[in-house]
């Protein structure tokens, strides 16, 4: 299951999420379809799941909508946010 690693901590925003990596003292901005993506994988949703909701609520075709959670899900390992697994 993906989970954010220690020391990271998220906050709402008007427009999103923000992540905070408290070790580093910087921090993510997630829009609204980010925002969505993250939610759900922590709680366990899978990348068909996010995929199905994102198509639902916007105007993006399944292949691109899991192309996109695919590198938001890299940027957020490159970047040492999250730890784990996610179910296709």
């Amino acid at each position: 299951m993906l989970e954010l690693r220690k020391g990271v901590s998220i906050a709402e925003t008007d427009y999103g999420m923000a992540l905070l990596d408290e070790d580093s003292g910087r921090y993510w901005n997630l829009n609204p379809s980010g925002t969505m993506t993250l939610r759900t994988l922590l709680a366990g949703g899978t990348t068909a799941q996010v995929v199905q909701e994102l198509t639902g609520e916007y105007a993006v075709d399944a292949e691109t909508a899991s192309r996109d959670v695919e590198d938001l899900l890299d940027e957020l390992r490159g970047a040492g946010l999250v730890q784990g697994q996610v179910a296709l």
